[in-house]
């Protein structure tokens, strides 16, 4: 067998490795600074927690940590690679050490072996950067003074949220979990490339992908076998049935599931939803939730080709959501899987889907947008129809909303929307035609006496203004439209009247096009068209673009414009001038502290904070009452999060929105 020689990798225990009494590891000055955030912490714990409750033979593996032998003899290890990873993993230890070390003196002392050096307990075995080596030192081995409280460090913010979430009590399990850790030690010889061993190990390849991550996630840990059996029998149908769409399946199913939106830009926000929904997948619960996902998969397949739905309406429908609500899919995938099952018939599913139509296009009539809403209506579903229709109705823009931005706005979707008023079944076949055309020549006339150029600028200015409106547009033929194209009003009357198009055919009657003209034909399809996209059911309010607090946007740190978030909030029924999220954060669990106590006592022991006796450590803090304090030390992120969970946990999640500020919608 041939050998590296200049290259040393061995699998190790991670915690063991630590532990040992001759590890001790220097972080080099060229390294950058440390930069997890509280998200990066939060992820690490939900790991660790989720293999600790795990069997015996399962393991976590944290990646590599490359490092190599000091040149001054000390049997230092300079850590290349692994920097983040091993300064989190001791800012955890810390925070057990410091939680048990008067109540569990024998964990204590196993903690304590992480991290101080044998040879000199004032040490810690990790060094980093001399330039913030003592704010760590001081933060592991709890030497900080009361100046140090609202200095601005990740170490001081990560480790108080590892001691906010870590009660002494859990501590046990939190270390059982940490024993499960492993990683690959790379140790390189003298002769060793380091720059370029760690290139080849950061930057090389193509990073895999959710769907991927998500694949050896669920194959990961299980025999050959079992392997084969997941692969043959679900993994390879829904790869099938979604083909290049897959990443997308993934992600639709988990919003659908979890009635959560699920972040993909810039992070691996599919496969984190996906390990948070699946903590732990045995051999009989993965084949009972891989059934799901192969069914599911196959209900996708006829979502992205209608032409399989074995009802031809339900098809149409389909195919008309396709033109312009993918972003619908999970609300879609949920409707279809229950008439797929037999659970609703065809007249519910097309229903729901006309619902689904009309909430998109009315808002995009207006202006409104029509992201982040299909979570918040998976939720509703699963209370019932009548909610969900309730959940539409409230956020689909009013009959009056509708009509005014019919009259000035450009039409969206206008080939479909033309051919769903005019009655066809398809558009195929047939060109958007702009009765007033948009780049007129000067002999061009609406009456045939005036011509163009004699118009004043006035009048083709307004013209201008209204030729991508409702009443300028016309679905003809290809050949009719061909020769209509560009023509004056008088010449196109007799094209229009040979077209099998209801609507376009009804122009030929028109003695003259104008202004006018071109508003009083906006008012009789606007009322088609508000026969068609109903609003469903009936609606309180028309809620100017609320979001639910439950899909408000998560944002790590403090970005830009944070202090100016949002415009206010809705909190069942009050209106709060509430701008940034650390002002709501205190008001919503101070008010729940009053009305729903218990709810937060809950929620804060299930989480581990930010509700506490006592002001156990520094940092930003608040009085519920003379025996209870509220942490305010988290990121934007984290706080919003123990925001949603609380009002989740007191059941009033549903009533409260936020109004976001231009600042907010920008950031």
């Amino acid at each position: 067998m041939v050998t590296a020689t200049n290259v040393e990798a061995t699998a190790v225990n991670t915690i063991a490795w630590l532990s040992e009494a001759s590890t001790s590891i220097v972080v080099p000055v060229y390294q950058r600074q440390y930069r997890w955030d509280i998200g990066g912490c939060e992820q690490l714990l939900g790991d660790i927690r989720a293999v600790s409750g795990s069997g015996e033979r399962h393991r976590h593996f944290i990646g590599s940590i490359l490092s190599t032998s000091g040149d001054d003899g000390t049997g230092e290890l300079v850590l290349i690679d692994g920097q983040q990873r091993i300064t989190t993993l001791m800012l955890l230890v810390a925070a057990l050490h410091h939680s048990v070390r008067e109540t569990d003196p024998l964990l204590a002392a196993e903690l304590e072996q992480v991290l101080v050096r044998a040879d000199d307990p004032s040490r810690t075995k990790l060094r980093p950067h001399r330039g913030w080596a003592e704010i760590f030192e001081s933060v592991v081995l709890d030497r900080r003074s009361d100046g140090d409280a609202l200095r601005d460090s990740r170490f001081d913010d990560n480790y108080a949220f590892f001691r906010s979430q870590v009660h002494a009590d859990e501590a046990p399990r939190i270390w059982s979990g940490l024993q499960k850790l492993e990683h690959v030690a790379i140790t390189l010889g003298a002769e060793a490339n380091a720059q370029q061993i760690f290139e080849s190990l950061n930057s090389t390849g193509e990073p895999l992908r959710d769907h991927e991550l998500i694949h050896n996630y669920v194959l990961m840990g299980l025999s050959h076998t079992e392997q084969s059996e997941i692969e043959d029998e679900y993994w390879l149908p829904i790869e099938r049935n979604t083909g290049e769409s897959i990443g997308s399946f993934w992600r639709h199913y988990l919003v659908m599931t979890t009635g959560r939106e699920v972040v993909v830009a810039g992070e691996r926000g599919v496969y984190d939803a996906f390990r948070h929904e699946f903590p732990r997948l045995d051999l009989q619960s993965l084949r009972e939730h891989a059934a799901e996902w192969r069914d599911y998969s196959a209900v996708y397949r006829t979502l992205l080709e209608p032409h399989r739905a074995p009802d031809a309406e339900v098809g149409r429908h389909l195919a008309h959501l396709n033109t312009f609500g993918r972003g619908m899919y999970p609300l879609a995938m949920r409707a279809y899987g229950d008439f797929a099952r037999g659970t609703t018939d065809a007249a519910a599913l097309v229903a729901t889907l006309e619902d689904i139509q009309s909430l998109l296009l009315r808002r995009t009539v207006v202006g409104i947008t029509t992201d982040r809403m299909v979570a918040r209506l998976c939720r509703a579903r699963e209370d019932g129809p009548d909610a969900l229709v309730r959940a539409i109705a409230r956020i689909t823009p009013s009959d009056e909303r509708v009509r005014v931005a019919l009259k000035y706005s450009e039409l969206p979707h206008a080939a479909y929307v033309l051919g769903r008023i005019a009655g066809v079944d398809s558009a195929a076949g047939l060109d958007l035609e702009h009765v007033f055309p948009l780049t007129p020549g000067d002999d061009w006339t609406g009456d045939g006496e005036r011509v163009w150029a004699d118009y004043s600028d006035d009048e083709q200015n307004s013209h201008r203004a209204l030729a991508q409106t409702l009443g300028n547009l016309a679905l003809l033929e290809q050949p009719l439209a061909e020769r209509a194209f560009d023509r004056s009003f008088p010449e196109k009357r007799a094209v229009y009247a040979q077209s099998e198009v209801s609507i376009s055919r009804a122009l030929a009657e028109l003695p003259a096009w104008g202004t006018a003209a071109i508003a009083e034909r906006t008012v009789q399809l606007t009322e088609l068209f508000l026969g068609v996209w109903v609003r469903p059911g009936s609606a309180g309010i028309d809620d100017d673009d609320l979001t639910p607090i439950l899909d408000a946007t998560r944002r790590r740190g403090w970005p830009r414009g944070w202090e100016r978030e949002f415009d206010y909030v809705e909190y069942r029924g009050e209106h709060w001038e509430v701008y940034d999220v650390k002002y709501l954060f205190n008001r919503v669990f101070k008010r729940l502290w009053a009305d729903s106590r218990e709810a937060v006592v809950r929620f804060s022991a299930g989480r581990g904070g930010p509700i506490y006796e006592t002001q156990a450590w520094n940092g930003h803090w608040d009085v519920l009452d003379e025996n209870t304090h509220l942490y305010m030390g988290w990121d934007s992120k984290y706080m919003l999060t123990a925001v949603q969970g609380v009002l989740d946990e007191a059941g009033l999640a549903a009533e409260v929105f936020v109004k976001y500020s231009y600042f907010g919608a920008v950031m």
